[in-house]
């Protein structure tokens, strides 16, 4: 028998890919599911940015590229922060990922380590712990409260950091409550931190353009003060459509540009050539098949709030972005895992338990709403039979 390293025995997963699988499973034996479980927009990449792509390869785009991102993608991307955001950021600090993943993976490689602290949201994205734990850190949940709407509280945050606290992980909006931080707090974060010179911050930015009833979207690197210590995930996949094109983008300090590329250079080497090309197109052509899919969210979420809110035992807050409605069932007396399991084996609707995105989502369940309104309906009339029946 092999033996592993003591590091695989820390790593995590996420659920949302089992869920999928048994729901294929499910299905492939004659079951008709509702997948309102995989966090991924249910309609196709925009017709220019695929003819993009087919155009790189023809025209013979087929070799390495460099590690960091080929030059026109990563001045497309500071143009684009710069519209977005109005900010000035060096194409050099840009690094093209194959998604969001590895700028996770590689910045709590590069602070994590026996002990250090990394704080990271709770209910959060569940790669955050996985990778924290991993590197034989110490994981610090940075506790998302329903009545807050599930946004950090700044103040909680500075009181967790410790001598010890290498990295903080915020995400806004954020998978899987759907909680917008506020400006208030943001500033609140940045003004505190400033005690902490010493402390990195990873902002996962990735639903930065999927934000409801007026709320602006506040990135971190409107503070220059935090510059030197600032790593900014975004990405193609959830604003255009492209989980499957595995393209997302990254923007770090200077004098961390040299350790990423050198961790792509021995990870990934870099990104395939064509799906480049097709971020170019997707940032630079036009934007009416975003705006189309937001707004099309935008009214999924108060159909899928609406119904939530009639079901026993239930109660849900409108999320601010993102495409997730993370609704309370403690009033039905299950588990979050056994009404998850419930929903999907008598219900045959897909969804995730909150437990699966932190030890403070006991007591919720993930619905991804990037799904059509009428499949939103017919799974929660599907849910209120369960609960009834």
């Amino acid at each position: 028998m092999v033996t592993l390293a003591d590091g695989m025995s820390r790593l995590g997963t996420e659920t949302a890919f089992e869920v999928l699988a048994r729901a294929a499973e499910l299905q492939a034996q004659g079951m008709d599911v509702i997948n309102l479980g995989i966090g991924q927009p249910d309609f196709k990449t925009p017709e220019h940015v695929v003819e993009a792509a087919i155009k790189a390869l023809r025209d013979g785009h087929h070799g390495y590229t460099p590690a960091q991102g080929i030059p026109p993608l990563r001045e497309a991307v500071a143009n684009d922060l710069n519209q977005r955001h109005g900010v000035n950021v060096d194409p050099g600090n840009v690094v093209i990922m194959p998604g969001g993943k590895p700028t996770m993976f590689f910045a709590i490689m590069m602070f994590g380590g026996a002990g250090t602290e990394i704080m990271y949201p709770d209910p959060g994205f569940p790669i955050y712990r996985s990778m924290i734990e991993y590197t034989g850190a110490n994981p610090v949940p940075i506790t998302l409260r329903e009545e807050n709407g599930f946004a950090f509280s700044a103040e909680e945050v500075l009181a967790q950091i410790t001598s010890k606290t290498r990295l903080i992980i915020i995400n806004t909006p954020g998978n899987p409550t759907g909680g917008a931080v506020p400006r208030e707090e943001i500033e609140k974060l940045v003004a505190g931190l400033e005690k902490h010179p010493d402390v990195a911050l990873l902002s996962d930015e990735i639903y930065s353009q999927m934000l409801y009833d007026g709320r602006e979207h506040v990135s971190l690197l409107r503070y220059p003060q935090l510059q030197d210590r600032l790593i900014v995930l975004d990405g193609w996949s959830k604003t255009y459509a492209m989980t499957g094109w595995r393209l997302g983008f990254s923007v770090w300090p200077q004098a961390l540009v040299e350790s990423v590329v050198r961790l792509a250079v021995n990870c990934h080497s870099c990104v395939n050539a064509p799906t480049q090309f097709a971020g170019i197109a997707a940032l630079e052509g036009p934007q009416d098949a975003v705006r189309e899919m937001v707004t099309a969210f935008d009214e999924r979420r108060r159909v899928i709030v609406g119904a939530l809110n009639q079901l026993p035992g239930f109660t849900c807050i409108e999320p601010g972005g993102a495409f997730y409605a993370f609704p309370n069932i403690s009033g039905t007396g299950m588990s979050a895992k056994e009404l998850q399991n419930a929903m999907l084996e008598k219900a045959g609707v897909a969804t995730v338990a909150g437990t699966s995105f932190g030890i403070h989502g006991e007591g919720y369940i993930r619905f991804s709403y990037a799904n059509s309104t009428d499949n939103i309906k017919l799974a929660i009339e599907r849910v209120g039979n369960l609960l009834t029946g």
